[in-house]
């Protein structure tokens, strides 16, 4: 089976990761393609699993590369733009499979939507990363949970008294709810410091917040980090402030680290953190509240580890790739 996974985009953001993470899963069980995703980083992965690569950072240059690709068995789409292309210009004998990544119908305005619908006629099967997103789109969709590596227990020894934001800094992710809640918390004072690693257009209004908040001594802006996996393992709790996650990347990656992680009580994050004991979840854009359960992690390091423990525990139980791999190939094969 020849299974091509396209998104539109030159970017690595959630789902870029989550297209190089699925295509290095699915290597070893089918012939893979993928077309789009970050230039820089998508073909050197790839090729140490055996995947070939093809650029579509845009529409048109997505399908000069769809063109050059045969024998296609499913086509895999990402987001809207990838998934109005594949349906439109499908190749002979594929099947499209869309995933969907975002809680919300296809299309930002009324002409997408119609093309959007058109398209979505055409579409064999859907997957939803999450109940939440299943919940809120059209048509019916088969829901399977992102997973992730399984990583080595860190050393609590190796922690740094840091709290991460790792998301792109773009309006619908609310950075700015995550500074708010930093300068009305108590951690500062004891030392501790908020690393908001990733980048985007809001990141000038998020460093000026800072600043008139009177946080900036103490908070680190990173840029794009592309070592994650570095700052999962040194700092010591992930703030996860969007206000509507699908199921949110950064959130099942960190408690594959063991690390704990404080988080809207809303959108996915109900369905990672919110079914473990003690989870750190507060009413989304309550800074008060977010503070709250942030200073309640700092004051205790037992705690941080019961409940890191406790979200590592569930990682490795419900969110595993070889999970997710398993249950798209069962998707794939019913459709071919």
């Amino acid at each position: 089976m020849h299974v091509v996974q396209l998104v539109c985009s030159g970017a690595f953001a959630g789902v870029e990761r989550y297209v190089l993470t699925a295509a290095e899963g699915l290597a070893p069980h089918c012939r893979v393609t993928v077309v789009g995703g970050d230039p820089t980083v998508f073909p050197d992965r790839l090729s140490r699993s055996g995947v070939a690569w093809l650029p579509g950072s845009t529409i048109p240059e997505a399908r000069r590369s769809l063109a050059r690709v045969s024998d296609i068995d499913i086509l895999n789409t990402h987001m809207t733009d990838a998934d109005t292309l594949g349906a439109l210009v499908r190749p002979k004998g594929a099947r499209v499979v869309s995933t969907r990544h975002f809680a919300a119908p296809r299309g930002g305005s009324v002409p997408a939507r119609v093309v959007s619908r058109l398209a979505s006629t055409r579409i064999a099967g859907q997957i939803a990363i999450s109940d939440f997103v299943a919940g809120r789109i059209e048509s019916e969709s088969v829901v399977i949970h992102t997973g992730v590596a399984t990583v080595a227990d860190v050393p609590s020894g190796a922690r740094e008294n840091a709290v991460l934001v790792l998301q792109r800094l773009e309006a619908e992710k609310f950075t700015d709810d995550a500074l708010r809640a930093w300068s009305l918390s108590g951690a500062r004072a004891q030392g501790w410091r908020l690393w908001i690693a990733g980048d985007g257009g809001e990141r000038r209004r998020l460093e000026s917040l800072a600043a008139e908040l009177g946080i900036g001594g103490t908070t680190d802006f990173l840029g794009f980090a592309r070592d994650t996996g570095d700052l999962y393992r040194r700092a010591s709790v992930l703030l996860a402030p969007t206000r509507v996650e699908g199921l949110g990347l950064s959130v099942i990656e960190a408690m594959a680290h063991g690390l704990p992680v404080v988080a809207t009580d809303a959108g996915g994050h109900r369905e990672t953190v919110g079914p473990v004991a003690e989870a750190a979840l507060y009413p989304a854009g309550d800074a008060a509240a977010a503070a709250e359960e942030l200073d309640r992690l700092v004051a205790d390091a037992a705690l941080r580890g019961r409940y890191g423990a406790a979200l590592r525990d569930r990682q490795r139980t419900e969110f595993t790739i070889d999970a997710q791999i398993t249950r798209t190939l069962d998707v794939y094969r019913r459709i071919v």
